[in-house]
């Protein structure tokens, strides 16, 4: 689709002032580092179920609400920041969303190389660009495989559904339409 400024995107991207900015600077762009990684996971756990336009519009309370989604604050969380959590109306209060989130930080500390290193073994750079949105898969060998191996390590709250939709945000895949201006944009990266 057109955008208000002319350019391509792919549909679900000009629906939105916000998803226009995340489409455009954010979506498909690669994240290598623990701590990105770790809020990317903890925000498409939170997603499942609910709008991606909700959780973009109350990331900012999420970063408050979790420390910056700095994996070792957050591991060290105990009961009472469950409650604190579920109390805090700028971000989604489901329980088992939240007791996922800190037990996914204990589980990414405890990985011997780190979990940008085990997510980007499932990079899949190579595969065919999409045309339609019709094209673009909710679930991939990859994506199974990963959450299979997250699971193996205590991770909670990711399926395959999950789990490709955090590989699509950060660049492990390119999903972006074959006319989108944004299609290979981040390969350098």
């Amino acid at each position: 689709m057109i955008g208000p400024d002319g350019l391509a995107r792919c549909p679900w991207g000009v629906s939105a002032p916000d998803y226009i900015a995340y489409h455009d600077d954010e979506w498909g762009r690669p994240v290598r580092d623990d701590r990105g990684l770790y809020e990317r996971l903890c925000l498409e756990a939170f997603q499942s179920g609910l709008s991606w336009l909700t959780i973009l519009r109350k990331r900012p309370g999420f970063r408050r609400a979790f420390d910056d989604f700095v994996p070792e604050k957050v591991a060290a969380y105990g009961p009472a920041d469950v409650e604190r959590l579920l109390a805090d109306a700028s971000i989604v209060r489901n329980r088992r969303k939240i007791e996922a989130a800190i037990a996914n930080a204990r589980a990414s500390l405890d990985l011997p190389d780190g979990l940008a290193a085990l997510v980007w073994k499932y990079a899949d750079p190579g595969a065919p660009a999409p045309k339609t949105v019709a094209e673009v898969p909710a679930i991939t060998p990859g994506s199974k495989a990963l959450a299979k191996e997250l699971k193996g390590h205590g991770f909670r709250h990711l399926g395959p559904t999950t789990v490709y939709a955090l590989m699509q945000a950060c660049g492990l895949v390119d999903d972006h339409l074959v006319k989108c201006h944004r299609r290979g944009a981040y390969i350098a990266d």
